[in-house]
C-alpha cells in the first residue's frame, strides 16, 4: 500500500466514524472519546483521517460507538 493510499484509507475509515457518531442525536467527539478512553484531540484526528489507529483503539471507539467493532468497517472498504 503506498502513502496515497494509506491517506485514503484512513480518510475513509475517519469519515465512516463521523456517520455513525453524528446519527446519534447529540453525540460529541468529546463523549466518544471520553467512553473510549482516549483524548478528545486525537479522536478528532482520527475522524479526519489523520491517524492510523491502533486495533485496541477501534474496539474502544466501537464500544463508545455502540456498535459492533465490524460496523466500522461497513460502506467503506475498497
Amino acid at each position: 500500500m503506498d502513502k496515497a493510499q494509506k491517506e485514503q484509507t484512513m480518510a475513509r475509515f475517519g469519515a465512516r466514524l463521523r456517520r455513525l457518531r453524528k446519527a446519534i442525536p447529540k453525540l460529541s467527539q468529546e463523549k466518544v472519546a471520553l467512553r473510549a478512553g482516549i483524548d478528545r484531540s486525537y479522536y478528532g484526528e482520527i475522524e479526519r483521517g489523520e491517524h492510523n489507529v491502533a486495533l485496541i483503539n477501534i474496539v474502544r471507539i466501537a464500544g463508545a460507538l455502540e456498535v459492533e467493532t465490524a460496523e466500522l468497517f461497513r460502506e467503506w472498504a475498497p
